[in-house]
């Protein structure tokens, strides 16, 4: 049975895994009405893990099927529209920069890859063998 109340635990989107996270934060139906489910998901933003990453200099590659996601608007692909594959990498923001020859901003926590990125990438670091 799944009862309804006037406050409900908010729960956002983690931008680069896709799973669910709690804020802490209480929501509080103004009128009193039992309108909320238990948790209610209020948006996107970072689970404790990548935010962490985050704020020590990471920037997250996030692997996504071009067929399976949404058609990007001006060539940005939003998170909703994103199919995440599930393999993501993270670089550092200065080797993001020489890598792609394309700086990103500091508040910027992931970016969206086509497949064969972070294959390509992983063969970039690998030592080559004797």
């Amino acid at each position: 049975m799944d009862d309804k109340s006037y406050v409900s635990l908010e729960q956002r989107l983690c931008l680069v895994c896709g799973a669910p996270f709690d804020t802490g934060n209480l929501l509080l139906d103004k009128r009193l009405r039992a309108s909320m489910k238990r948790h209610t998901t209020t948006g996107w933003g970072l689970c404790p893990e990548h935010q962490k990453l985050s704020d020590d200099g990471f920037v997250a590659l996030v692997e996504c099927d071009p067929q399976r996601s949404g058609s990007p608007a001006e060539g940005r692909l939003k998170p909703e529209q994103a199919y995440r594959t599930g393999r993501l990498i993270h670089l550092r923001r200065t080797v993001f920069a020489k890598v792609f020859n394309v700086s990103i901003e500091d508040k910027q926590a992931c970016v969206f890859v086509e497949p064969g990125v972070i294959e390509q990438l992983q063969t970039m670091a690998r030592p080559a063998a004797d």
